[in-house]
């Protein structure tokens, strides 16, 4: 045959999902995937046709799959139709394919899935797409993170958040907390006067970075208000009222 047909040929590149939990994609994973490709079927060897036999020649169109027909003064082409355009015929269907010639093969492989990864981002795993023909090299594989969300941690960038309830006295007074970290609980100050909202930063307890780096941990200090009081908390927090100036709200008043 010509020259061209036996060229290797580089096989296909493939796109595919996987989903993991956002801390496993923080960290790194391995994880199996499941992968569906056409390929042909090695029962008929793509023919189509039964072992034994052999697809024959379409008699309608002599095997060129198209049929020259008058109309007038024009003359056109169309798809033969006893033969789908194919240009041969199937008498007895292969079992495996069905006549299709062709069929889905699956194939599990485990995908490293390298720490820091960003729901939606692709990654290219070279070489582990379809395998290429007359020993060409395989395709690459693209593999698109989905990321389940997490109870306690969202990411901004290469940082973690987390927000962490404090009452208002430790708010006010300052107080030490325990904020989850990806490896455990940290103790966090608290500074003294501290308002709800404020973003107190923790070093190097964030996402993984390439270069052995990590982000940072940022923690969202909330104000926790109580929903009832006792009656001795109630007496002690309108003492305290009593002796606090109130808050400043006539500036409100000359800015409008």
């Amino acid at each position: 045959g010509p020259a061209y047909r036996t060229a290797p040929a580089r096989g296909r590149d493939v796109e595919a999902e996987i989903v993991m939990d956002f801390l496993d994609a923080v960290k790194g994973v391995e994880l199996p995937l499941t992968l569906r490709a056409p390929g042909v079927c090695d029962t008929c060897h793509g023919t189509g046709a039964k072992p034994g036999t052999q697809p024959r020649t379409c008699p309608h169109c002599h095997g060129s799959g198209v049929v020259n027909r008058n109309q007038g003064a024009f003359g056109f082409a169309e798809p033969c139709r006893d033969c789908q355009g194919v240009g041969t015929i199937v008498d007895e269907k292969c079992p495996e394919c069905g006549g299709t010639g062709g069929i889905t093969k699956t194939r599990t492989l485990n995908v490293r899935i390298p720490p820091g990864v960003a729901d939606g981002q692709r990654i290219r795993l070279a070489g582990r797409g379809e395998p290429g023909e007359r020993g060409g090299p395989a395709g690459d594989l693209f593999v698109k993170a989905i990321l389940r969300p997490d109870p306690i941690f969202g990411r901004s960038g290469d940082d973690l958040t987390v927000t962490v309830p404090v009452t208002y006295p430790e708010a006010v007074l300052g107080a030490e907390v325990r904020v989850p970290t990806l490896d455990g609980m940290v103790k966090v100050r608290v500074p003294a006067g501290t308002p709800s909202g404020r973003v107190l930063r923790v070093r190097g307890r964030g996402v993984p970075k390439r270069d052995g780096h990590s982000g940072d941990l940022l923690v969202t200090v909330e104000i926790v208000m109580p929903a009832e009081l006792s009656p001795e908390a109630r007496e002690a927090l309108d003492r305290y009222e009593s002796l606090t100036p109130p808050a400043r709200r006539d500036h409100l008043e000359d800015l409008r």
